[in-house]
């Protein structure tokens, strides 16, 4: 066998296509304030105010974007909490025919999320059956805003919102 019979007989990686580039307008660098909801980071817990930054980069040719997202996170008297932190590797995967993301948070949690594009909007949910599941939403039907929001759910069914915010570009 030849050289060149072996070498044509290894998989190669794949080539990015339009469904990455389609992830483009979905993530750019910007920043943001907010509220999360009374509720939305557990039962029990105080309405809060959010400030927060995202910074996109694309690896491996376009294959994947990587983004890192912090919030400072405020009681409404302005008491500040803490530092909130994500890291976003998004993309995707040819095998399952979807968009794929896994997430790691400096609360410790880590995951894997499934998503889609509907128009405007990319929409991502936790997979598996453990609750509670999030989804995660981009709207980017203003070209000069992102609209992005974070529901939850505990069954399955019934979604409720935990924190919605209006993204800016980065000054």
């Amino acid at each position: 066998m030849t050289v060149e019979t072996l070498a044509a007989a290894i998989p190669r990686p794949m080539t990015p296509g339009p469904e990455h580039d389609a992830l483009r307008r979905f993530h750019r660098d910007g920043r943001w304030e907010g509220v999360i909801h009374a509720g939305g980071m557990g039962p029990g817990t105080p309405a809060q105010t959010a400030v927060g930054t995202a910074r996109h980069q694309w690896i491996q040719d376009g294959r994947w974007v990587v983004g890192d997202y912090a919030q400072d996170q405020f009681l409404e008297d302005g008491t500040f909490l803490f530092k909130w932190e994500l890291h976003w590797v998004c993309g995707f995967d040819p095998a399952t025919g979807e968009y794929r993301a896994t997430i790691a948070d400096n609360y410790g949690r880590a995951g894997i999320m499934r998503g889609w594009i509907e128009g405007d909007r990319l929409i991502f949910e936790s997979t598996g059956d453990s609750a509670p599941r999030i989804r995660l939403t981009w709207d980017v039907s203003d070209p000069d805003v992102v609209l992005w929001k974070n529901e939850m759910t505990f069954d399955g069914k019934d979604w409720f919102l935990v924190e919605d915010y209006r993204i800016v570009p980065l000054d």
